[in-house]
């Protein structure tokens, strides 16, 4: 569902992808573990075109990703839900309406009809009582909700998750975590989740690989993860003392 291929993308002399390589199957939740400026964000944004890379190529469901062609890259954004680490919430708009605003904007699809499905996928998420709150008045684990509620509603076919559990306290980043692994298993969802969050990483992964010097290493299952002797690597899994 996804390929890439000898991704490169530098900003000004800092190499931040050198050639990076991946492949995620259909329904496969892939986790890329790295620490903060490793490039885990560059690589998602250069997935959905956000970003050209320097060379290399990013291929979605057998359609090469060009950030320069609408006609090829409109109808890849639009089988891929982007849920960012700030949630992106629209502060003025309520959350009701930070979805329908979503359908409107990418589906043509009455309001009516857009407020139905709104309300179906905040159900999903157990935010139905916030519906007609404010972004201001959500705690950290409901904006995340509701910021996933928004990315599924356009009923994408991939979705990218940039840090999900980010400013999150355990209890709230393990049911934030659990809910993606249901929305997944349920619509069958092929993802990219990034992060440096072991735990999240332990309960959403089919796989994963962790992201040095600008390409992915040691891909594998956690439990192959945890056995690689690299310090670098041991210390995602180490308990905090």
């Amino acid at each position: 569902m996804i390929d890439i291929n000898d991704l490169h993308k530098s900003f000004d002399r800092l190499e931040v992808l050198s050639g990076l390589n991946l492949t995620v199957g259909k329904g496969e939740t892939f986790t890329v573990l790295g620490k903060s400026g490793t490039g885990k964000s560059v690589m998602l944004k250069c997935v959905v075109g956000l970003l050209v890379p320097d060379s290399g190529e990013v291929i979605v469901d057998s359609i090469k990703v060009d950030a320069n062609n609408r006609t090829t890259l409109t109808p890849i954004r639009q089988k891929i839900g982007f849920l960012f680490q700030s949630g992106a919430l629209y502060d003025s708009m309520s959350v009701r309406e930070n979805l329908a605003f979503n359908l409107t904007r990418h589906r043509r699809i009455t309001l009516e009809d857009a407020n139905i499905k709104a309300e179906h996928y905040l159900t999903l998420v157990g935010l139905e009582g916030a519906i007609d709150k404010m972004p201001s008045e959500l705690s950290g684990g409901m904006k995340k909700r509701a910021a996933l509620a928004r990315a599924l509603v356009i009923e994408p076919q991939i979705l990218l998750y940039d840090e999900p559990t980010t400013g999150l306290d355990p209890i709230t980043s393990s049911e934030i975590s659990e809910l993606i692994k249901k929305i997944h298993q349920k619509f069958d969802i092929t993802a990219i989740v990034v992060t440096h969050d072991i735990l999240c990483a332990g309960i959403v992964s089919d796989r994963a690989g962790v992201l040095q010097e600008g390409i992915l290493k040691y891909v594998g299952t956690l439990n192959d993860l945890a056995k690689v002797e690299d310090q670098a690597v041991a210390g995602f899994f180490r308990s905090p003392s």
